[in-house]
């Protein structure tokens, strides 16, 4: 039976589930603003800004005993140490990408990332694909070999996101650590690589008393520009169940695709409108899927 306290904290996951995807749809907005800087000094400013700020929700949160755990553990630590290398790429090339005129390309990996990580499942942990899912995928897969032979080139952006993103996610299915402790962990991971470019190899901009006020507020926004859309989804994760999450992830791609063609003019050729076709059409059919199996386990739950 639902009370009135259940119907609100699902109603609260579910803004927290728009919010972060949103956040994370909008992001190119922010990135685009820093196009003067090398994606790589733009990745530094993110590693380094978001552990500071992680340092302070991890105490206002009392979570630094779970970050204590962890550090117990090689294996952990270990996965983590992966973990983190594949989202400080993930990031590097999302920056890239923006800021190279790649926005729909992003926009299609990140369309990908679910159905990748429905293969993904199938392969390493040993989940069963329903016919559906079967049918889904093999409609991406044909998606993008469409673009593969009506330009002799792989959309290699969105590959390699979804894929580097679809891992990271996989990876961190293998350790119990919370996102927050998790998140913090892997970007402290990246801080010394971080720092070092910033020290060494930086350009122009890695002396902030030579910028603009303006700039170094964007740059040391970054921190929180990573971990606002986490909290959100964390929040929602909390409220929702997984399945009912999965519906808000096409928000994110969504308004990146509404970016990158009417606002930033990306060329939207035939043979890419197809393959964003047949990705959309297996999103369907992966949404339709969903929504029956999370039926019937409620049906199950309620017997």
């Amino acid at each position: 039976m639902h009370t009135e306290a259940d119907a609100k904290r699902t109603q609260t996951g579910v803004f927290c589930a728009i919010a972060a995807y949103s956040m994370w749809g909008i992001a190119p907005l922010y990135f685009k603003q820093l196009q003067v800087m090398p994606a790589l000094e733009i990745l530094v400013h993110r590693v380094v800004w978001s552990v500071l700020v992680l340092i302070v929700l991890l105490g206002v949160t009392r979570q630094w005993n779970k970050v204590r755990l962890a550090f117990y553990s090689s294996k952990v630590l270990k996965t983590l140490a992966v973990a983190g290398l594949l989202l400080g790429g993930n990031w590097l090339l999302f920056i890239w990408a923006i800021n190279n005129n790649h926005l729909l390309d992003a926009s299609l990996g990140y369309y990908i990332n679910p159905l990748l990580n429905v293969f993904l499942g199938r392969m390493f942990l040993g989940e069963k694909l329903r016919p559906m899912q079967r049918v889904a995928v093999i409609l991406a897969v044909v998606g993008v070999s469409v673009l593969v032979f009506a330009h002799g080139y792989l959309p290699w952006v969105a590959l390699v996101l979804a894929g580097t993103f679809g891992v990271y996610g996989l990876l961190r299915k293998q350790v119990a650590v919370d996102s927050l402790p998790g998140l913090f962990i892997e970007t402290l991971m990246l801080l010394p690589l971080a720092v070092g470019y910033w020290v060494w190899f930086g350009s122009s901009y890695s002396n902030m008393l030579n910028n603009t006020v303006t700039l170094n507020v964007l740059l040391v926004a970054a921190g929180i520009v990573t971990t606002a859309p986490l909290l959100c989804f964390t929040a929602a994760a909390r409220r929702l169940m997984y399945s009912t999450l999965g519906f808000f992830q096409y928000i994110g791609p969504s308004l990146m695709f509404l970016l990158a063609v009417y606002l930033y003019n990306e060329p939207l050729e035939p043979a890419r409108l197809i393959t964003f076709a047949f990705v959309w059409a297996a999103l369907v059919l992966f949404s339709v899927d969903s929504l029956k199996a999370y039926r019937t386990a409620r049906r199950a739950r309620a017997v």
